[in-house]
């Protein structure tokens, strides 16, 4: 636990991030086993042998992250081929080479499965030792990386797919805002792009390598939506600043598009590899009919039974009309559609497919250092790579998939709670103003919303009957219990 307290008004942040992760089952502690094994690891840090590695460390790799990031878990390179065609690279750091399955350190990236990001503190799933700098794929290191190698086709559509391992040099750490804005045509070419001899060059064909496997995507019927998230932004003392919008933008559209493709490619290898694979499925949704009902709202038909290309065509035509409320429209689909979850597909059997993606199969495999199934996965590639025995019995998969769905849940509900306790802070001389809101939630444990500027969630707790998710409605903050993150509403 962080020896610092905070000063936003005697309210010690740091003390109830770490409260709330014990109280949702984590563990945020390292044993003194790990701490062992992590002294060993540092004091023998030379990159493990791997023979069969491709030395790709000249080409020009790149990483585009959060800008406070220092858990690199991915990086890019793609290149120009005769024809129109594009060969991409996405390489993932091979966090496996220094983690094995069973020691210590694994079995604490097991119980927690998640890094969770407080926005006061992040608690790394793995060792920082390790997360921001031996597994980490850091500027100017030599890195060991599972290499996703693609050839793209002038529409975007897939010609060829290898997976192998290679040793990588990340040559640039860039981060979301500059890139987005370059690419979104509002600012010029940044600093650390410039820096970089055929850096921009290389960006600008990322960006449009991405934009193809994107129109791809949608033709098949991936939803494009634009919910906004507003994170605390707090000093070194824990004092809340300010609610800092995040938003897509060009940069981030990039990288998504990246890593969909990456885990969609991974998923299909495992499966003609004939094992079995740990995939995350989102179901055809359960509440349709409350997406109809919202289509409705709007003078929009969709059709009675799910179908995800029709409500692909709806969304988009929503964004070009309105694209000011077209956030809140995401949200109210967003919660209409559930939350995803991981399950095992075992050999020759179909999978349940993921519905807002819009693709039969697809794992988690870009991010090993956040995010256990990620790991999981990455040790059933390398095990059908080298043609070893799979890694894990399906009993076993089955209990990781129920614990990392669960655990995932977790993380989302710390991270949520540390949001409100911090719009808490900044609200709490605000009792009486009124608002704009949307409903983000009707449940048996009461009614939600979420105000629009700034954007916090809070309960409905007079004049709630009646209101429905995706309802806009005016709300008037009655009171603010910071401790607990509770913001309470009542209807105007």
């Amino acid at each position: 636990m962080s020896k610092q307290t905070s000063q936003s008004h005697s309210i010690d942040l740091f003390a109830i991030a770490h409260d709330s992760m014990i109280e949702a089952g984590f563990s945020p502690d390292s044993s003194s086993d790990v701490g062992k094994e992590v002294q060993s690891i540092v004091a023998n840090s030379a990159i493990p042998a791997a023979q069969s590695a491709k030395d790709l460390r000249k080409l020009l790799w790149s990483s585009i992250d959060n800008s406070s990031s220092r858990d690199l878990d991915q990086v890019e390179y793609a290149e120009a081929l005769a024809g129109g065609d594009t060969r991409l690279l996405i390489g993932i750091a091979d966090v496996d080479a220094l983690v094995p399955q069973g020691s210590a350190i694994d079995q604490q990236a097991a119980a927690n499965c998640t890094s969770v990001y407080t926005g006061v503190k992040t608690y790394p799933m793995l060792p920082l030792e390790l997360s921001t700098d031996l597994t980490s794929l850091n500027a100017g290191e030599d890195r060991l990386a599972v290499v996703t190698e693609m050839v793209l086709a002038s529409d975007g559509t897939m010609k060829s797919v290898d997976i192998y391992r290679a040793l990588v040099k990340n040559q640039a750490k860039l981060s979301y805002e500059p890139v987005g804005n370059w690419l979104d045509g509002r600012t010029p070419v940044p600093e650390t792009v410039k820096a970089v001899e055929g850096l921009e060059a290389q960006i600008s064909l990322q960006s449009e390598s991405a934009k193809d496997l994107e129109e791809v995507r949608k033709q098949h019927g991936a939803l494009e939506l634009g919910t906004i998230q507003a994170s605390p932004v707090v000093d070194e003392h824990g004092k809340v600043l300010e609610l800092a919008m995040v938003e897509d933008n060009g940069a981030r559209d990039l990288i998504a598009n990246f890593m969909i493709a990456a885990n969609v490619a991974m998923a299909q290898f495992l499966e003609a590899k004939g094992g079995p694979t740990l995939q995350r499925v989102v179901r055809t949704p359960k509440y349709w009919s409350r997406i109809v009902e919202i289509a409705a709202d709007v003078g929009e038909k969709l059709p009675d039974t799910p179908d995800s290309r029709a409500l692909a065509d709806f969304l988009a035509k929503r964004k070009k009309v309105d694209l000011v409320h077209f956030p809140d429209l995401s949200l109210a689909v967003v919660k209409s559609l559930g939350p995803g979850e991981y399950a095992v597909q075992l050999p020759g059997k179909e999978g349940e497919g993921h519905f807002g993606l819009a693709v039969q199969d697809y794992t988690h495999s870009t991010a090993p250092n956040r995010r256990f199934a990620d790991l999981v996965t990455q040790r059933l590639v390398k095990a059908a790579l080298e043609g070893k025995p799979v890694p894990y019995s399906i009993d076993e998969l089955k209990t990781i998939a129920e614990h990392c769905t669960e655990r995932d849940a977790a993380a989302r509900k710390v991270e949520r709670k540390m949001r409100k306790v911090a719009a808490a802070v900044l609200l709490r001389d605000r009792i009486g103003e009124e608002f704009k809101a949307i409903v983000t939630g009707v449940t048996p444990k009461g009614t939600f919303a979420r105000i629009i500027k700034p954007a916090v969630d809070g309960r409905v707790m007079r004049g709630e009957h009646g209101l429905r998710v995706g309802e806009k409605v005016q709300v008037k903050l009655v009171s603010v219990e910071p401790e607990r993150g509770f913001i309470d509403f009542a209807r105007t």
